[in-house]
């Protein structure tokens, strides 16, 4: 496993695959600092309990803006479990067609997050932004000021112009395969520094090959960023283990020991 120890998914639905345990054991035997995000927080306790077995996972918390709709009654049990972790995540906001209907409650579940998080403080958050970069950023501006939190732009599909408001935010930005298949949202991401990169690969929402992509499989990403930064791959998974040091400086390491 020595070519994927030390990677980074910084964005995995682990307990979206079929045998939930088993990816878990598989991202930790191979050595890749995942972040397992949560889409409700019905699902965040079992998520911890797995990840507080392993050396490599972490879960997150999350209230997944695609789910809102249905699922905004549970905002009070994210208010209680947010004591029990540095990760928030998935959340966001989601304007595509088919979640439209619910922006405004989105909206006001988004900005709830951002304000409990300020007030907590020191909280690492991977954010959805589909259509809504613009609404995603000036929440992120109005509810949590820098110091209070850090933000990771999880598959951040927004404009180069977007991109920079969000760098000058203090912003990451976390990068899966697909969105380097897609030649205008590699553009985009061949303007962001390699100071704020991480990758990730949102299993199992996207595919190597024929199959629902893992946590391993972050070196897919390593060795297309180094194409489009044209740097070695070394230099790319160094980068991203440093901005995720970065990231997580002045709280927990991740794993504990190591990094």
């Amino acid at each position: 496993m020595a070519t994927t120890a030390g990677l980074v998914d910084f964005h995995c639905h682990l307990d979206l695959y079929p045998d939930h345990q088993a990816v878990v054991q598989e991202a930790e035997d191979a050595g890749v600092f995942t972040l397992a995000v949560t889409t409700t927080p019905r699902a965040w306790s079992r998520n911890h309990e797995l990840a507080q077995r392993t050396r490599h996972v972490r879960a997150a918390l999350g209230l997944h803006p695609q789910l809102v709709a249905e699922r905004a009654g549970e905002i009070d049990l994210w208010d209680r479990h947010l004591s029990e972790t540095r990760y928030v995540g998935e959340v966001g906001l989601d304007a595509g067609p088919r979640f439209y209907k619910s922006i405004d409650l989105q909206k006001q579940v988004f900005r709830h997050v951002l304000q409990r998080c300020a007030e907590a403080g020191d909280k690492i958050i991977t954010v959805h932004s589909i259509r809504a970069a613009k609404i995603v950023l000036d929440h992120i501006e109005s509810h949590l000021p820098p110091t209070r939190g850090k933000v990771v732009l999880h598959w951040f599909t927004g404009t180069k112009a977007e991109a920079v408001r969000a760098l000058e935010l203090g912003c990451y930005f976390s990068i899966n395969a697909a969105m380097l298949d897609n030649q205008r949202h590699s553009a985009m991401v061949a303007a962001i520094p390699i100071d704020r990169l991480l990758t990730e690969t949102d299993g199992p929402f996207t595919k190597t090959g024929s199959r629902p992509s893992k946590p391993a499989d972050v070196a897919v990403v390593v060795e297309a960023l180094s194409r489009l930064h044209d740097v070695p791959s070394a230099t790319v998974a160094t980068a991203v283990r440093n901005n995720l040091r970065s990231l997580l400086e002045n709280g927990e390491r991740m794993p504990p020991k190591g990094l």
